[in-house]
């Protein structure tokens, strides 16, 4: 059943008209061009989906538009600001912790969420938070070195 469903996108209040139970994944990409929310396996498992809703990332294969109702969401596209990368968007650049970029969006995501709960993560809540988002390309190792340099910089240290 169609259903007008407002909450905030990227810092920007928005509101769809669709059917409440489709998948968040769909919305953004499909409704709203916003692709860089990926589609990986569809079922929850790979974390190429992720992003942020109410800061806390969350599969948006998995997620009905009804569930994210009067919630902020942020996608990929609205870490920025003002055209600058979010430092952890920057740590994962200049970590190279990325190669084909695929899953690159929803580990940004994921590791921002746990940045914020958890503001000085060791190296195994890192691996442990980011053991469900799954990297083919296997650069696990600049991942970590990436969230790591991140976190020190988002507590204002360098």
């Amino acid at each position: 059943m169609n259903e007008k469903i407002t909450f905030t996108l990227n810092g920007e209040p928005i509101s769809v008209t669709t059917d409440s139970d489709r998948m968040l994944l769909w919305v953004l990409r499909t409704d709203l061009n916003l692709t860089g929310t990926k589609f990986g396996c569809g079922e929850g498992f790979c974390g190429a989906c992720t992003v942020l809703v109410d800061n806390e990332a969350i599969r948006s294969c998995q997620t009905s538009l009804k569930d994210i109702k009067g919630k902020h969401v942020i996608t990929i596209e609205g870490l920025s600001n003002n055209g600058a990368l979010h430092p952890i968007q920057q740590a994962f650049v200049d970590h190279d912790a990325l190669q084909c970029g695929f899953c690159t969006p929803g580990m940004i995501l994921n590791a921002y969420s746990m940045i914020i709960k958890n503001p000085n993560p060791s190296m195994k809540d890192i691996i442990e938070n980011m053991d469900d988002n799954l990297c083919r390309c296997g650069a696990h190792n600049r991942i970590v070195q990436a969230i790591q340099s991140a976190a020190k910089i988002m507590q204002g240290g360098k």
